[in-house]
């Protein structure tokens, strides 16, 4: 097909489009959308594709019609383009555009079905195999506020058990007590082991 053929069968496409939707009175012809136009080479005559939106019988109605206001909608391409000859129409009904739009449909129906179906199983609308943040435990070994361990509580029987058979309370060492302990001044390690009544004094890391 030539670009030639290709323009005039986009003109007579777009004044076929116009005079359906502005000039007829027709009631019949409806709802109706023009696809496209294919103009034969030597441009005596043009099929133009329609499709009309609706049931069965509403494409019936228009396509009769269209044949009937075939003679002016050719009038109205004979005055408003400039051919040698004024083409014959064909009106063709496409049904692939009318079953393109029922796929559509479908398919955002099936999507939104899809979708409110993911909904209704979360149930408080969160993602499907999200926790939701409801019945989480502490932490068992955060040391702020989890029991004592096995070991600790063993460790604290013993010091009972052990201060029991001596008759003496068991001693705590302070919380502030250094790990270091300096030696007194002007003696060694040795000096404050022979002098057990030696208080020693605690010096900072």
């Amino acid at each position: 097909m030539s670009r030639r053929t290709l323009k005039v069968a986009e003109a007579v496409r777009e004044v076929v489009a116009t005079t359906i939707l502005f000039g007829l009175k027709d009631p019949r012809v409806k709802n109706v959308t023009v696809l496209w136009a294919d103009a034969a080479p030597d441009l005596k005559s043009v099929k133009v594709f329609i499709s009309v939106r609706g049931e069965p019988r509403h494409a019936v109605l228009a396509m009769h019609g269209l044949e009937s206001a075939r003679g002016f909608i050719q009038h109205q391409i004979a005055e408003q383009l400039d051919l040698r000859y004024t083409p014959v129409l064909q009106f063709v009904l496409d049904p692939g555009a009318k079953l393109a739009a029922e796929t559509s449909a479908l398919l955002r129906e099936a999507m939104a079905q899809t979708a409110a179906s993911a909904g209704s199983d979360t149930g408080d609308g969160s993602l499907a195999g999200e926790p939701n943040g409801e019945g989480l435990a502490a932490n068992p070994t955060d040391p702020a506020g989890s029991p004592p361990t096995d070991s600790e509580t063993g460790e604290r029987v013993d010091q009972q058990r052990i201060a029991g058979e001596l008759g003496e309370s068991p001693v705590e060492r302070p919380a502030d007590t250094p790990d270091v302990w300096a030696v007194p001044s002007g003696g060694t390690a040795a000096d404050r082991r022979d002098d057990p009544g030696g208080e020693p004094s605690a010096v900072p890391r």
